[in-house]
């Protein structure tokens, strides 16, 4: 089993994400995010592919909210990865760690977020 690992720079922005280790298994005495962490001198946290909006899709217990993406932040206080916010009017839900439009996506089709008339478009 493996496990999956996102890299961070000195801002908790996420640099890399890679597939290493499982989380139980130790590497030269140390958990992994540890070891993988001392290897690259950057500090490297756990993430979990099953893991979204805080919902970890085969109904096991949810890990840092959302998986890490590359230019996504760490946040600390919430121990959370979240993505970069796509348009200055939307806000962060505390419970998912994911970023809302002011308006509700409409469900069917395609469609495009205009910040500067807060709406969503159709491309076509």
């Amino acid at each position: 089993m493996m496990a999956h690992y996102a890299f961070l720079d000195e801002n908790n922005i996420v640099t890399e994400v890679i597939a290493g280790k499982d989380e139980t298994e130790l590497i030269e005495g140390l958990d992994p995010e540890t070891w993988y962490g001392n290897f690259r001198g950057q500090v490297c946290k756990r993430t979990s592919y099953n893991t979204d909006g805080g919902v970890h899709k085969n109904n096991e217990t949810p890990f840092r909210k959302n998986y890490a993406g590359i230019g996504y932040t760490y946040d600390t206080e919430r121990d959370a990865f979240i993505e970069v916010k796509p348009a200055e009017s939307w806000t962060l839900n505390e419970t998912t760690c994911k970023w809302e439009p002011p308006v509700a996506k409409p469900i069917n089709g395609i469609w495009n977020w205009v910040e500067e008339t807060l709406s969503w478009e159709s491309p076509f």
